[in-house]
């Protein structure tokens, strides 16, 4: 008896919380819950963008990538090889290298001077001896003078050899700059083909969330599923929009990049023709360490540095030589400008002043400079060797990793499709197929970020062994497979 008392007090409260919630319009009746969906709360998916509430209306937020002309990855490099600052720069020093050589050639060549003037002299010795002041006036009309070295022992030889290995180490430099910025320029190209790429999947993304928002609205309109379905989806398709807007953003970014590598900032923006396509590249390793053995432009520059030390050592040995020249002087003047006339020539050997400590120390100095550029190049070919290593290995790693993302594309796209196809029919749930979305974008993201990976290292492995990998020019290992079992098959044979 107690407890259907309390029972039934129960009942009467909950019906009078019931009631009074309906009368505030804060309860629904369950009957009418998901058969009913007003127009201006869930409007169509084409209407479902971010916005901005500025107080008298919505603004609509939205992204934008202007397409102007096409360009490939081939004309980007020509771009660059004509507008980067940086390869400017090291052209001049190359010019500059080449004018270094003429002026250390120029030793070898005539000087002449011309001079002219006039001086008043009154001097203290002579007016002591004769009792009275003595003033002389001389007048230079003109005195011309001309020498020329005939022969220094080898010392401009040495100072030439030495500015022609320096040039050469600029030109070596200069070609080292250009495959850094080519490298630059491509791994730029890739990072904006990516960008694309991901702007693609998340438009591809949109299509499906407003796909998903679609068919939730339709089976809440037919009181199939419950409102919360729509909300979700509309969450999702929302969410999904912002991230093309990034997406669209990053797009931009890459291309600003691109365009300050290739060296043309101000420029419009463009349409990249080309999609992210795999390029096979079995070269072998002690292949690459050969081809950067002949073409890598650091290992070339180590030896050039060392020869211009050793060079440096033969010119300071050198200060204790003589030069042998001629000169000779013509001059007018006198005590009027033009009243006499007198020259002289002669040749001469002209010993320096030797100063035998400073020499010794120089020639110590220089010797030990030598030495260090013989420890720096074995630094340099070790780095360069570990370098080729790395980018090998790494390239191996991305080539072996697409197959596998190419697979995780398909199941992920198999699993959308059945989590679609199963929420279509009523079965699924908004849950199972946003997961299923959700891993079908991050595995088309993880293709196309793998293959920029795979086109990355391959630039890389370019720029460490210091040539473009093109079949013909370095020995493949596949071709290298195919000499083999020819090699076997005739072996068998006989």
């Amino acid at each position: 008896m107690k407890n259907f008392r309390i029972f039934l007090i129960l009942f009467i409260i909950f019906t009078f919380f019931q009631n009074t919630c309906q009368a505030a319009g804060f309860w629904h009746r369950s009957e009418s819950l998901g058969n009913e969906i007003p127009q201006e709360e869930y409007p169509d998916s084409k209407d479902v963008e971010p916005r901005i509430d500025t107080g008298e209306e919505s603004v609509v937020i939205k992204g934008g990538v202007e397409n102007t002309i096409d360009v490939t990855l081939e004309e980007c490099l020509k771009f660059a090889l004509g507008n980067n600052p940086r390869i400017q720069a090291a052209m001049q020093d190359v010019f500059a290298a080449d004018a270094r050589i003429r002026q250390a050639w120029s030793s070898y060549f005539p000087q002449f001077g011309w001079q002219t003037g006039y001086t008043r002299i009154r001097q203290l010795q002579l007016s002591d001896v004769f009792r009275r002041n003595l003033v002389f006036n001389y007048f230079v009309l003109g005195q011309i003078s001309a020498s020329q070295m005939l022969y220094d022992f080898g010392v401009t030889q040495n100072q030439v050899t030495i500015r022609k290995l320096d040039s050469q180490g600029y030109r070596i430099t200069l070609t080292g700059t250009v495959n850094e910025v080519i490298c630059d320029v491509k791994t730029a190209y890739y990072n904006l083909q990516y960008a694309i790429e991901a702007k693609r999947v998340a438009e591809d993304a949109v299509a499906r969330y407003a796909a998903f928002y679609d068919q939730a609205k339709a089976f809440y309109q037919a009181g199939i599923r419950p409102k919360v379905d729509v909300t979700i989806a509309e969450v999702n398709l929302s969410n999904a929009k912002l991230t093309l807007i990034q997406a669209e953003n990053s797009v931009d970014i890459a291309m600003a990049k691109l365009s300050n590598v290739i060296g043309l900032p101000y420029s419009n923006k463009y349409k990249v023709a080309e999609h992210m396509r795999f390029e096979p590249c079995d070269i072998t390793l002690e292949g690459a360490i050969k081809v950067a053995q002949d073409s890598r432009p650091e290992f070339q520059l180590a030896e050039v540095k060392v020869e211009e030390a050793k060079q440096n050592v033969k010119l300071v040995k050198k200060s204790y030589f003589p030069q042998l020249s001629i000169e000779g002087q013509f001059q007018v003047g006198g005590r009027s400008p033009a009243s006499n006339y007198g020259y002289n020539f002669g040749g001469y050997l002209n010993f320096p002043t030797i100063n035998g400590m400073l020499i010794k120390n120089e020639i110590k100095e220089a010797k030990a400079l030598h030495s260090k550029e013989q420890a720096n190049a074995i630094n340099t070919k070790n780095n360069i060797y570990y370098e080729v290593q790395e980018a090998f290995y790494s390239l191996t790693e991305k080539k072996n990793k697409i197959p596998v993302a190419t697979l995780g594309v398909k199941q992920a796209k198999e699993n959308y499709d059945l989590s679609f196809g199963r929420y279509k029919v009523g079965v699924g749930d908004p849950i199972e197929l946003k997961d299923a979305q959700v891993q079908y974008q991050n595995a088309m993201l993880t293709y196309f970020q793998t293959m920029n990976e795979y086109n990355t290292a391959r630039a890389t492995l370019e720029k460490a062994i210091g040539k473009n990998i093109a079949s013909g020019e370095v020995e493949l290992q596949s071709d290298k497979t195919k000499k083999n079992k020819i090699k076997n098959k005739s072996n068998k044979n006989s």
